[in-house]
């Protein structure tokens, strides 16, 4: 019955609410929002005057007034308020999206809704985030740890009495899980990931040059010229900024080498979790993470040659996920498809 009753509603949605990007995904519609996190405000009234890709377009370059928030930090909630205008601004863009895509809607406009949460959250962020979620309209909210949204985004069969390993290297945080039959058997969250990533370069760009850059700036090297390996042609790139002693602008050029330098000892910490992880899981997994590999997923895993870097570390093969920003909200919208994995997969919430 349950079932019967869900399937009457098309504009359930499942979000992975991301330190960086949140991104949103209609069940049987597709992924429809990518934004990023980013929410701007005046700082005497709290009024809400941008949310997503124009807010990030103001980062750094607000007036006193104007202030430009992330309001996730680490991947929990750091701004409750500032989360659910952005959270009720997302739903109300799926009605308004699907409306002009000529979509017939249900007359019921608040949806059921599945968000990846980190794995390491206590039960304080995690009822955090479903208020958020019910505050900002939704009529039912669940919440899936983003280590088993990832492993039924990619496609692995979870309910087999087999291991698989996933790593999910985000903005805050990076979760890394072994997982078999519905459950994870070990897992890790630590608040080290691309975040740390770009802190690393805007410390490193401020102690080698002596030039003072922004974060924005910082995650544009890390995605144009980074590398967790040494490259076979190193890339290069013209970097901008104020120059530490002077304070007048300058510009230099630096290498991918540089920026490998400068990410490191980042880069070295996920890969020692990772091997940590592997440390702690039972000897019958490891014949069957052998042979599957290291499911690498999240926008770390973008980064060049953080595959091979991991398969070196560990002496296992490592994989990089088809879309690997998307894992998360697609397995979001698995759960969406299929309401028996309510019971097969830790996934917590309900009705309020």
């Amino acid at each position: 019955m349950l079932g019967k009753f869900w399937q009457l509603f098309s504009h359930d949605i499942g979000i992975d609410l991301g330190t960086v990007n949140t991104l949103v995904l209609v069940r049987g519609k597709g992924i429809i929002i990518r934004e990023p996190s980013v929410v701007t405000v005046h700082k005497k009234t709290k009024q809400v005057l941008a949310i997503g890709t124009e807010a990030k377009r103001m980062l750094g370059r607000t007036p006193i007034q104007i202030e430009a928030i992330r309001p996730l930090r680490d991947g929990v909630i750091s701004d409750f308020d500032t989360t659910e205008a952005m959270l009720r601004h997302f739903i109300q863009r799926v009605h308004q999206l699907s409306e002009g895509s000529g979509v017939r809607l249900p007359k019921i406009p608040k949806p059921r809704v599945v968000v990846g949460i980190p794995s390491g959250v206590t039960e304080v962020e995690r009822r955090a985030v479903q208020d958020a979620a019910l505050m900002a309209g939704a009529r039912q909210a669940f919440l899936i740890e983003e280590p088993m949204a990832d492993a039924l985004g990619a496609g692995l069969k979870i309910d087999e009495p087999e291991g698989n390993l996933v790593v999910d290297i985000g903005g805050g945080t990076t979760e890394i899980a072994v997982i078999s039959l519905g459950g994870m058997v070990i897992n890790r969250s630590i608040r080290i990931a691309g975040d740390e990533m770009d802190q690393d370069i805007v410390n490193y760009m401020r102690m080698r040059y002596g030039m003072v850059i922004g974060d924005k700036t910082a995650e544009n090297l890390k995605i144009e010229v980074g590398s967790a390996i040494p490259l076979k042609e190193e890339k290069e790139t013209v970097v901008r900024g104020r120059d530490l002693q002077s304070g007048l602008p300058k510009s230099i050029r630096v290498s991918s080498a540089d920026i490998r330098e400068a990410m490191m000892p980042t880069i070295n910490q996920i890969v020692g979790a990772v091997g940590e992880v592997l440390e702690e899981t039972p000897p019958e997994f490891l014949s069957d993470l052998l042979e599957r590999g290291i499911l690498l997923t999240g926008g770390g895993a973008l980064i060049r040659g953080m595959d091979r870097k991991v398969a070196e570390e560990t002496k296992m093969p490592a994989i990089v996920a088809e879309d690997p920003l998307t894992t998360v909200v697609r397995g979001c919208g698995v759960v969406l498809e299929d309401l028996d994995l309510l019971s097969r997969v830790r996934v917590t919430g309900g009705l309020k």
